[in-house]
């Protein structure tokens, strides 16, 4: 409990692995088992005999003259035949070798529409890649995006890459999508995180599907998990359904799969606030806020990314009453999907903040907003506190506690009518979004605080 400042062609080796694990990693649905193919695919043409359901093929076989049968069919002593083992997964690789295996596999099976490329080449646009958790960009997820680029330009020359803005949208090219997701052992978001899953989805956006799928096992040694500097800013997290839809397209899927409907209805949105995050990560913040505030006008504005974008583009420049108007915004989205996180940082083992004023500097006015919204609801608020997977467990749970206490103090403070509605839970590390255990930036996000709402009947039982 010891958090840093917050605001810090194929390889040769690949060749061994491909001939025995290629087809079988094919199938794998980056993790998701009830996801894999079915053995008998829908559309397959039926096996059964010709007439065997038919009235005409009954009445033909009545009028024929019995024979008496000296065996039964072979079709039915045969014995049904014994499901397929599924595929055993490819080995951990280390990183490099991981993002290359994948990507390899996705590009060389993709069946590719006919008499769309320009020329001999398709359009690929790379919507950037993000945490599978927490639909975090990170520099992890950045390298990714960097190798997968120069291994299309070197061995995939059937594809060229185009930025992902809205322009190139509009002409429909494919678009690439992945998610980089630190796991445990058996592959879950629950124990100790032993390997990233690398998942990658290549997507028409003309005709809605999945065209091809890729996925590896990496090794977490070397991997820089770091957020991006917009990711690492933003105050507040919460389950964003454009963020899921992009996650829920790439895991869980196979190739022939329909495209997310949120994600294919908010992907043009997705590529604004990309330039927007690219603006503010440049400091180009008059910029960025424009960008944030054209998106937010639009019909699907209403996103996490865009009220954190507004949010931090605002504080940037000293614009104190819109930052926290959309501070404001960040809350009702939060309290809407039942999930607010809010990074504060307290000193290592302790309720107090953080005592550097560029950190904690917002946190009186982050606490009265949250306090004047969940005030004008009827419902009660459940405050959780959050630790790292470091030290002893009981002592995290105990830590988690005070400080959901602490917190709830100052709402009950700025809101005394809301004080009978708070209930303060301690998650210690049993809600982990990242759970690599670093205790520093790369996983700020495990040590927030939570709001959820729920009737007060069931809250206070």
């Amino acid at each position: 409990m010891n958090p840093s400042h917050p605001t810090h062609g194929p390889y040769p080796s690949l060749l061994r692995y491909a001939a025995v694990i290629v087809a079988a990693s094919a199938l794998v649905a980056c993790g998701n088992p009830s996801a894999r193919p079915s053995a008998e695919p829908a559309g397959k043409p039926s096996t059964k005999a010709p007439g065997a359901s038919d009235p005409r093929g009954l009445a033909l076989k009545e009028a024929a003259a019995p024979a008496a049968p000296t065996a039964a069919p072979a079709a039915a002593t045969a014995a049904p035949a014994a499901p397929a083992a599924p595929p055993s997964p490819p080995p951990i690789m280390a990183f490099e070798d991981a993002v290359q295996f994948a990507a390899n596999n996705l590009f060389a099976k993709a069946d590719l529409p006919v008499n769309r490329g320009i020329g001999d080449r398709y359009p690929l646009v790379i919507d950037p890649l993000v945490d599978g958790n927490s639909g975090v960009q990170s520099t992890a997820t950045q390298t990714m995006e960097t190798r997968i680029s120069a291994l299309v330009k070197s061995s995939f020359p059937k594809f060229e890459l185009k930025p992902f803005n809205s322009e190139n949208l509009v002409r429909g090219p494919l678009l690439f999508i992945g998610t980089f997701t630190p796991v445990d052992m058996e592959g879950k978001n629950a124990g100790p995180r032993e390997w990233y899953r690398v998942c990658l989805a290549l997507v028409d956006l003309r005709s809605g599907l999945i065209i091809s799928k890729g996925f590896a096992r990496a090794s977490p040694q070397g991997i820089d998990h770091t957020p991006t500097a917009f990711f690492l800013d933003s105050p507040a997290w919460a389950p964003d359904p454009a963020t899921q839809g992009y996650v829920k397209t790439c895991q869980g899927t196979k190739a022939s799969d329909p495209i997310n409907p949120v994600y294919l209805d908010r992907v043009f949105a997705a590529a604004q606030i990309n330039e927007g995050m690219q603006a503010y990560s440049a400091g180009r913040y008059d910029e960025a806020l424009d960008i944030y505030r054209g998106v937010l006008r639009g019909g699907a504005g209403d996103q996490l990314r865009v009220h954190n974008g507004i949010y931090l583009s605002s504080w940037k420049l000293g614009r104190r009453d819109e930052a926290m108007k959309a501070f404001a915004k960040l809350v009702d989205f939060g309290l809407g999907q039942n999930r607010l996180g809010i990074k504060f940082l307290f000193r290592p083992g302790s309720t107090q903040f953080w005592s550097d004023k560029e950190i904690n500097g917002p946190y009186d006015l982050w606490l009265r907003q949250i306090a004047t919204t969940a005030a004008q609801r009827s419902s009660c608020v459940e405050v959780s506190g959050h630790t790292s997977r470091t030290g002893s467990e009981p002592i995290n749970d105990r830590l988690s506690l005070m400080r959901a206490q602490h917190i709830s103090q100052r709402l009950a403070s700025d809101a005394p009518q809301l004080r009978p509605r708070l209930v303060s839970i301690g998650k210690g590390w049993h809600e982990n979004i990242i759970g690599i255990g670093t205790d520093d930036s790369r996983d700020i996000l495990d040590r927030r605080v939570e709001f959820r709402v729920s009737p007060c009947s069931a809250a206070t039982s």
